[in-house]
């Protein structure tokens, strides 16, 4: 499939990985329907992807309400006259002990994470069935293979997204031509850090090495001319694979780690973000915290060294959690 001629729906495109996959599709000149909860975020995204040379319409939509994602999804093939790649990108997180976490938070995360896609599937794959085609893509990231102690919602929502997208391609056995891409990504530059619900005691920060979401996004657009069930941005595949091998281990390591850090970050108050209000104002690609402001453009932290710092940081938080797990085998 050409991205010049592509229809796109983007759910979670009012900022960063999904703003960055909107206007990536804009500047191949596809015809492209954002949702999001905040509406001056959208029509941001929207200005830049007519900016860019795309067609670009916006509407409202919480993923969490299935009526609501229905009327999306309906609207969305009247304006673009059929939809060849849906992707569902909303996702959110809540910082903290699991039981220092309200537990309405928590079902927030596993609401919007995880029902929210499964509300986008619902609602797209009857008409990818009608038009024999499409491309539904789940962004889950790589909390979908390592288990994050101070995110035990998030983690179980993208364990569980895996796990549906696996159900899905067997179930769509007969339609070759529909496919379902799991996108993984490492730590990303975005706003989402903003967003999100924390109840460590700790403000939070970006990740060393995080990179860009316009990284993301290139892989996006590959997927549609190439889909593949599983894509990793930021570290090999087998990185994933061997931390579940690893999982008790690092999950340990992950909670004395963020134990210190707690300790010694600056302290913040406890807040839940944007799960119940959308953000206000535009908050753009990016989160500014590594320098240039939130939308420095794609070259500030692409790939190269920061990228390779976050993969080798993996690779031996990995390596170090496989050793020890291989020690207690043998003793």
């Amino acid at each position: 499939m050409k991205p010049e001629t592509i229809r796109v729906v983007i759910t979670g495109a009012s900022s960063g990985i999904g703003a960055a996959t909107a206007i990536a599709f804009a500047r191949q000149g596809a015809s492209l329907l954002l949702g999001a909860r905040g509406e001056e975020g959208l029509a941001d995204v929207a200005r830049r992807c007519r900016e860019a040379g795309g067609r670009a319409d916006f509407a409202l939509v919480d993923v969490t309400d299935a009526d609501a994602v229905a009327r999306f999804a309906r609207r969305a093939r009247q304006v673009l006259g059929g939809i060849d790649l849906w992707f569902s990108n909303v996702g959110i997180g809540a910082v903290g002990k699991y039981l220092d976490v309200p537990i309405a938070d928590h079902h927030r995360v596993i609401d919007a994470n995880l029902v929210g896609h499964m509300n986008d599937a619902y609602a797209v794959l009857p008409i990818f069935r009608d038009q024999g085609h499409g491309i539904w893509v789940n962004m889950i990231s790589v909390g979908g293979f390592i288990a994050s102690p101070y995110a035990a919602a998030y983690t179980a929502s993208k364990f569980a997204l895996r796990g549906f997208s696996q159900a899905l391609r067997g179930e769509l056995h007969d339609y070759p031509n529909i496919h379902v891409c799991d996108v993984y990504p490492t730590f990303v530059d975005t706003p989402a850090i903003y967003h999100a619900a924390n109840y460590s005691g700790a403000r939070l920060k970006m990740p060393p090495g995080a990179m860009a979401p316009e990284r993301v996004a290139e892989a996006l657009v590959a997927l549609a001319r190439k889909p593949r069930a599983t894509t990793v941005v930021g570290a090999p595949a087998s990185a994933l694979e061997l931390g579940q091998f690893a999982a008790p281990v690092t999950a340990s390591l992950m909670d004395r780690f963020m134990d210190r850090w707690t300790r010694r970050a600056p302290p913040a108050a406890d807040t839940s973000g944007t799960f119940y209000v959308p953000p206000v104002g535009a908050s753009g690609i990016r989160s500014g915290m590594r320098g240039g402001g939130s939308d420095a453009g794609a070259g500030a932290v692409t790939g190269g060294a920061g990228q390779n710092k976050a993969a080798l940081a993996l690779g031996a938080t990995l390596l170090a959690a496989l050793g020890l797990q291989l020690l207690r085998r043998r003793t």
